[in-house]
């Protein structure tokens, strides 16, 4: 079942693309199915830099577990980086959204 629910950020990024590097200003983060990853569904990730055409994109399909480990991960990096390298916003959101998880 396709849910077409779909999270928008607007971001200031770098991404490797083909064949350089592009400047990403949006992601977008659906559930649905994948284009190439053998899976009925996946959480997929679209990095893009509109402002360089329609295909200046870096894409990603996750399955399930791989997807809560990345977000695990990436919450686990936030929160454990040294003081003063982060805003204190970012680090106590990340924090915080690790010890929600853990209840």
């Amino acid at each position: 079942m396709c849910t077409y629910l779909t999270e928008r950020v607007a971001m200031a990024a770098r991404a490797k693309g083909t064949p350089e590097w592009l400047k990403v200003t949006d992601a977008s983060v659906y559930f649905d199915h994948p284009a190439d990853l053998p899976a009925e569904h996946s959480l997929n990730i679209d990095l893009l830099a509109p402002a360089e055409g329609p295909s200046a994109r870096v894409a990603v399909e996750l399955d399930a577990a791989a997807a809560l480990g990345l977000a695990r991960a990436v919450l686990e990096m936030l929160a454990s980086a040294p003081e003063g390298l982060l805003p204190n916003e970012v680090a106590s959101a990340a924090r915080a959204h690790l010890a929600g998880a853990a209840r």
